[in-house]
């Protein structure tokens, strides 16, 4: 993962990003990634996260 920290407290999901960084474009070159769970990943309970979090050139 890049710059998220993720918690679980109970039924309670807690997803923390640092809007300030950056890691270089996209694939596509078409976005500046901020941070990414680079594919799913599963928790507790067989909750499944994916996520990416972007600013859009």
């Amino acid at each position: 993962m890049k710059n998220v920290e993720m918690s679980q407290d109970g039924s309670k999901l807690t997803i923390t990003v640092d809007t300030s960084k950056r890691f270089g474009k996209s694939a596509s070159g078409k976005n500046t990634v901020i941070a990414s769970t680079e594919g799913n990943v599963t928790l507790e309970g067989g909750v499944t996260v994916g996520l990416n979090v972007y600013i859009k050139e």
